[in-house]
C-alpha cells in the first residue's frame, strides 16, 4: 500500500490551486475572487470546490489585471515564488494585453500629477496667483 505523497496530485480545488500559485495571498480571498465571477475555467465560471487537472485553461482577473493561463502542474503545497511559476505558463496573448494596458496606464499617470499639492507646490501656487 503506498502513501497519498508518493502519488502525485491529479487534481485539486480551484481556490487551492490560486492561492499554491500565488495569484491571491490566502485561500479565502481566492474563494472570494470565485464567488465574485472574477475567476472562468476553461471559458465556464466556476465555485471554488471545482478541480483543476493539468491542461485546464484559467481567466484571472485581479483588479484592472487580466490574466489567461494554462495549468501546467497542480500542487496543494504553497511554495516559493519561483516554484509557483512553474504550475502555469500565461498565454503569449494576454502577455501582450497585459502589457499593453499596463503601459496605457502608465502613460495616463505621466500625463499629469493625481495627487494633492506639496507644502512647497503650495508656496509656489500662492505666488502664482497673488505676485505681491
Amino acid at each position: 500500500m503506498s502513501k497519498p505523497a508518493d502519488n502525485p496530485v491529479a487534481d485539486l480545488r480551484v481556490d487551492q490551486w490560486l492561492w499554491a500559485a500565488r495569484f491571491f495571498k490566502t485561500r479565502s480571498l481566492a474563494k472570494q475572487a470565485i464567488d465574485g465571477g472574477r475567476i472562468d475555467v476553461n471559458d465556464a465560471g466556476c465555485k471554488p470546490a471545482k478541480a483543476v487537472r493539468v491542461g485546464d485553461m484559467l481567466r484571472i482577473s485581479r483588479g484592472e489585471e487580466r490574466l489567461e493561463v494554462e495549468v501546467l502542474a497542480v500542487s496543494e503545497r504553497r511554495g516559493p515564488a519561483s516554484v509557483a511559476q512553474t504550475l502555469y505558463r500565461e498565454t503569449d496573448a494576454s502577455r501582450v494585453a497585459r502589457e499593453t494596458a499596463q503601459r496605457q496606464r502608465q502613460l495616463v499617470g505621466a500625463s499629469g500629477p493625481l495627487k494633492r499639492p506639496d507644502k512647497h507646490a503650495r508656496r509656489d501656487l500662492r505666488r502664482l496667483k497673488d505676485p505681491r
